[in-house]
């Protein structure tokens, strides 16, 4: 290979280690950010708004939120301790790290029991605890085949869809849910990026979501659904303040949050799965997966003492690397740098918040599609076996449909509906494994020798 081509694979967004143009780079990241912005910052209003935080802290709560997801997307992106080191911190992949939804109900449990310095507490030894899972992942990996992982993926990709349809209707509770403004701005917001991606060629392919989310917004503008009060309440400058919140431990805050954090590390087997498979096309490596479920446990613990909430692997942006096949760590750097600088200075953050719900519904639901269809690609990558189907099947159904259902888990215990009445994927992510572990191993070939045996004892029978 030749100096010149070297130098243009060098540059090149769908390398790893590429180093693009800021002019190319800067656009892709952006919208990382935009993805996961609302999601980052939302549940941290949620949980201010439950603890009955007053202005000032509220906003704080938000900061650290976008502060600790910058912390935890560049210990991802640029791993602490050589490649096969037991203790390495960060996956070394292309993906965005910010506060998670999943937490959400154990968090509003806990947070309205106890209050914000029980959940920074739990939280700090949930983060141990996903540590002491990554060390261990290596060992125990086979047993999370592409069957085990897909699943998960695929739950997760059903889960989100309710998401991104409130986020079209306007967003639950907002003013103008459902109206007729607000779907009109969702579909052509995802008009234009089925458009641009379909049809597009070169960057304007690339960069779809983006240009989804500014037509859209540039539709709402003149439509009465753009607020810019946040921008005008918001400060120019503001550092994220150590231990502000404290920080208490209590046993019963702490269990529930060290189940959620090892349930979690499951997801982050399927999200990190779909990373490589998605963009790189490639299984992820053992290095990959324990560094980053080590990475997100450390963020998490960093996040404790700032008053961040815990974080998880997004799924909409690993929808979007699959999608586009932008894997430079650079573009994703650039983001990470984005949203910290939101966390240091709030009214780039604010900013960003004046989107409306219905443009980032319309501009994510393809993601989301995206990220149900990886799944199935790694369901298929075992064989189709009745043995595995049913496995699948039942793990999605039990998931998915009690998930739907919450008040069928009314008569035990809160926290058993915290955990396992409020997320599809916690449900079908220990039913897929359990499973695969107590049901015997059959592939097609074994089950086509079972009905012969099966067909000639009913001849023998028969006569």
């Amino acid at each position: 290979m030749d100096k010149g081509s070297t130098e243009l694979r060098s540059r090149s967004v769908f390398e790893l280690h590429g180093l693009p143009s800021m002019a190319k780079a800067f656009p892709l990241g952006i919208q990382h950010v935009l993805a996961m912005l609302v999601g980052n910052i939302t549940p941290a209003i949620i949980i201010g708004g439950v603890v009955g935080l007053g202005t000032g802290d509220a906003t704080l709560l938000v900061q650290s939120a976008m502060f600790i997801a910058g912390i935890a997307t560049l210990i991802q992106l640029y791993p602490m301790g050589k490649a096969g080191s037991t203790y390495r911190i960060g996956s070394g992949l292309p993906v965005i790290m910010g506060v998670s939804f999943a937490y959400i109900p154990p968090l509003i449990a806990i947070g309205s029991q106890y209050g914000i310095a029980a959940i920074l507490g739990a939280q700090m030894i949930g983060g141990v605890v996903a540590v002491i899972v990554g060390i261990f992942i290596k060992p125990i990996r086979k047993y999370f085949p592409p069957m085990v992982a897909g699943t998960v993926v695929f739950t997760i990709g059903l889960s989100l869809y309710p998401t991104a349809i409130n986020y079209m209707a306007g967003g639950m509770g907002q003013t103008g849910y459902g109206s007729y403004t607000n779907w009109l701005v969702a579909v052509v917001t995802l008009l234009v990026v089925l458009f641009c991606n379909q049809f597009a060629k070169g960057y304007l392919k690339l960069a779809s979501i983006l240009v989804g989310i500014l037509a859209g917004y540039f539709l709402a503008l003149p439509l009465g659904l753009v607020d810019f009060a946040p921008i005008a309440e918001a400060s120019w400058f503001a550092l994220p303040r150590p231990l502000y919140f404290g920080i208490e431990f209590y046993p019963s805050a702490i269990l529930t949050m060290a189940i959620m954090y090892v349930v979690n590390s499951v997801q982050a087997v399927g999200d990190l799965s779909a990373t490589t498979v998605g963009g790189m096309g490639r299984e992820i490596s053992d290095d990959e997966l324990s560094g980053g479920i080590i990475g997100n446990g450390v963020a998490s613990v960093i996040a404790s003492l700032f008053g961040g909430l815990p974080t998880a692997t997004y799924s909409q942006n690993v929808g979007i690397v699959s999608m586009t096949k932008v894997i430079s760590k650079f573009v994703l750097a650039l983001a990470a740098g984005m949203i910290l600088l939101a966390g240091f200075v709030p009214k780039v953050g604010a900013l960003m918040t004046t989107i409306p719900h219905s443009v980032l519904g319309g501009a994510t639901i393809t993601v989301f599609a995206l990220i149900t269809m990886t799944g199935i690609r790694l369901i298929i990558q075992d064989e189709l076996s009745i043995r595995n189907i049913t496995i699948v099947g039942l793990a999605v159904a039990l998931g998915v449909g009690i998930s739907q259902v919450p008040e069928a888990l009314e008569v035990f215990p809160q926290w058993f509906m915290m955990i396992f009445g409020s997320s599809a994927v916690v449900i079908s992510a220990i039913v897929v494994f359990s499973l695969n572990l107590i049901l015997p191993k059959k592939t097609l070939e074994d089950e086509r020798k079972e009905r012969e045996i099966m067909e000639k004892e009913m001849e023998v029978e028969g006569s």
